[in-house]
């Protein structure tokens, strides 16, 4: 396989960052005044989106989807880039300024560089961030970073090719390591986040291999639990490695230090005590961070989704395409946000798990 050790050379010099939008990014229609900001009915400020540009993926893990794969949306069906551009300037106009791109895969999406341009250049999007398998990275990393992307979640669950393999479905470690690479050597691209999703049995004896990752290259290793949206239904509590284990099994390595909590932050972050490095842990199951989460999803059919776990969704395309005006829009958004979930009930008696799968609903 491709070792890690790959990425030796990729430690950026001081990062400057700048966000000109990419060559050949359209100009768009802004919203015209700055209006009231988002807020639910708990009182919580709503300021993070997640988009999903596409529900198809070229991989097949095992947490997301089956080994099949599923039935993808009709390309009519997942709206395009003017009404996502539309609906995202709207959401910035009520203060929803944190835009994170995902899928599906983000990178199937045709033209994606291009959509990232456009959203790149609305007023009031303060950043712009992506989650990606990393597998088409050597290809739209320069273009991304150019089209004003400032932020990137790359996911790797596993350091060895074979359980790579065996999670993804996928044999393609080499490559997203040689993305990753290339990634990496764009100053402006930092902060870059590894995302492994920690399963019992499968992740205790990968971190070890994740320590020495955080430590060697520039990277944040987060872990996240084990969460029920894996299309099988085959998830139980029994399956989820804690935060706390992780963190236990890390310490007995290189001591760490928890440092202060970002308000609606959804990771717990720790330098090892020496300086070298950082780890994130992401415990939504045994450690919810409902009470301050400060965000919205939008599938890639145009569903507005007030909680990751929702049973129910707001469809935000028809109005779009039957000719909503942007008060209309925001009026619709608000009244949604405002019966948004107080928490997501995982693990308590009476939960049911949503209907979609993580890669149907946007990472």
């Amino acid at each position: 396989m491709t070792s890690p050790l790959s990425l030796k050379h990729c430690r950026p010099g001081p990062t400057k960052r700048s966000s000109p939008p990419g060559a050949g990014a359209q100009a768009v229609i802004l919203p015209a005044v700055q209006r009231e900001p988002l807020v639910d009915g708990h009182g919580r400020s709503i300021g993070d989106v997640r988009i999903s540009v596409t529900d198809r993926c070229n991989f097949r893990c095992q947490y997301c989807m089956p080994a099949e794969g599923l039935k993808w949306l009709e390309r009519s069906s997942v709206l395009d880039f003017e009404e996502i551009t539309r609906v995202v300037g709207l959401l910035a106009s009520i203060g929803v300024g944190d835009v994170r791109l995902t899928g599906g895969e983000p990178l199937v999406r045709k033209d994606f560089p291009k959509l990232a341009g456009m959203l790149a250049q609305l007023p009031g999007v303060e950043d712009l961030s992506v989650t990606t398998n990393g597998f088409l990275l050597g290809r739209d990393a320069a273009a991304l970073v150019a089209a004003g992307v400032n932020r990137f979640n790359v996911s790797i669950d596993s350091l060895q090719q074979d359980k790579f393999y065996e999670l993804t479905r996928r044999d393609a470690l080499p490559q997203v390591l040689e993305g990753l690479h290339t990634l990496a050597a764009f100053p402006e691209a930092h902060p870059i986040k590894i995302n492994a999703v920690a399963i019992r049995g499968f992740t205790e004896d990968e971190i070890p291999a994740f320590v020495d990752f955080a430590r060697e290259f520039p990277f944040e290793v987060r872990f996240i639990e084990f969460m029920p949206l894996d299309a099988d239904h085959a998830w139980e509590p029994e399956k989820v490695l804690s935060g706390a284990e992780i963190l236990a099994a890390i310490n007995a390595i290189h001591p760490l230090e928890e440092q202060p909590r970002e308000p609606s932050a959804t990771a717990k972050v720790y330098n090892f005590a020496d300086g070298k490095g950082k780890i994130g842990l992401i415990n939504p199951v045994s450690e919810p961070f409902c009470s301050d989460c400060n965000r919205i999803r939008l599938t890639a059919e145009g569903k507005l989704r007030t909680c990751l776990f929702s049973l129910h969704e707001t469809d935000l395309r028809e109005p779009l395409r039957s000719g909503a005006s942007d008060d209309e829009l925001i009026q619709i958004v608000r009244d949604a946000v405002w019966r948004k979930e107080l928490k997501h009930h995982v693990g308590e008696p009476g939960f049911i798990q949503p209907a979609r799968t993580m890669s149907a609903i946007g990472g």
